[in-house]
């Protein structure tokens, strides 16, 4: 193996085509689409160069602002709710129901396997307000309260799109995350128990650290995909009321689609990009530290 892994020929001929097929597939359309930016029109009109007008728009659009201010709120609360109640799941499986676990990382798991579009219409019966009240609104009116138009304000819609996505995807990163408490020895832990160390600090001083790179692969996984959110908010508010629940893909999708406007979509792809990287550039720069020196 290390002959083979030495031999800048073999290792080439083994990696070289599936680089191209990446390239062809994940290069290809990126630097397609960059070109775009300079352009204004779609395949219908034809396009016409425009040289930087669509990033001049970019840095004045008041609409990208919005988008690009709902983009990072939603990321960072939807990313929090998921890997910090996907973390307890996991302690949860791991410390406290060990071998009876299966049943329930079954049952927690279960909505990552379904549609978004079903979940999506499942949670507006859960939160309509007419024809008929919802589930939730039925139990506010039970304890006296009157019922909530969940999806007539910016902030209620913000909240249930917030809830639905936590609850979609936390058996993904409970699962995740317990793949990585199981790696740490028993013998580690056993030993930090005859040192004294229990509850609080032993997660504290034991589990996290050691269980730190895979909570850095679940926040790149999260952060990235909260920032490209798009089926989930499509389907339970299509960006209303109003643009409110808006994100840049929803913008950038309407912007390319609806208005046939190729040229500025792309650029706003291109932002949304810019934002990606950083914040894996970000992520990666503060796994670099080692928690375990402490």
């Amino acid at each position: 193996m290390h002959r083979v892994l030495g031999d800048r020929r073999a290792v080439l001929i083994l990696i070289g085509p599936a680089l191209l097929v990446y390239s062809l597939i994940m290069l290809v359309p990126m630097v397609w689409s960059l070109g775009y930016s300079f352009t204004q029109g779609n395949p219908i009109d034809g396009f016409s160069g425009s040289g930087l007008d669509n990033f001049h728009r970019l840095f004045t659009d008041p609409d990208v602002r919005h988008a690009l201010w709902f983009t990072a709120k939603y990321a960072v609360t939807v990313t929090v709710g998921q890997v910090v109640a996907g973390y307890l799941l996991a302690l949860l499986y791991v410390f406290f129901l060990k071998r009876a676990s299966a049943l329930v990382r079954t049952l927690v798991f279960f909505p990552v396997v379904l549609p978004t579009v079903a979940v999506g219409l499942l949670f507006k019966n859960f939160f309509q307000v007419a024809p008929q009240a919802g589930p939730v609104n039925s139990l506010l009116n039970s304890i006296g309260i009157d019922s909530i138009d969940w999806f007539g304000s910016s902030g209620h819609a913000f909240w249930v799109l917030i809830i639905m996505d936590i609850w979609r995807s936390l058996g993904f990163y409970a699962v995740l995350l317990f793949a990585g408490l199981v790696d740490i020895p028993e013998e580690v832990l056993e030993s930090a128990r005859l040192d004294g160390a229990s509850g609080l600090r032993l997660v504290r001083h034991i589990v996290l650290p050691m269980s730190f790179p895979v909570l850095m692969s679940s926040l790149i996984f999260s952060v990235n995909g909260t920032l490209k959110a798009f089926d989930s908010i499509v389907a339970l508010t299509n960006g209303g009321p109003g643009n409110s629940t808006s994100p840049l893909t929803l913008y950038m999708f309407q912007t390319s689609f609806t208005y046939g406007d190729y040229g500025y979509g792309s650029t706003i792809a291109l932002l949304l990009t810019v934002v990606c990287l950083m914040v894996t550039l970000v992520v990666f720069r503060v796994s670099r530290r080692d928690l375990t020196k402490d």
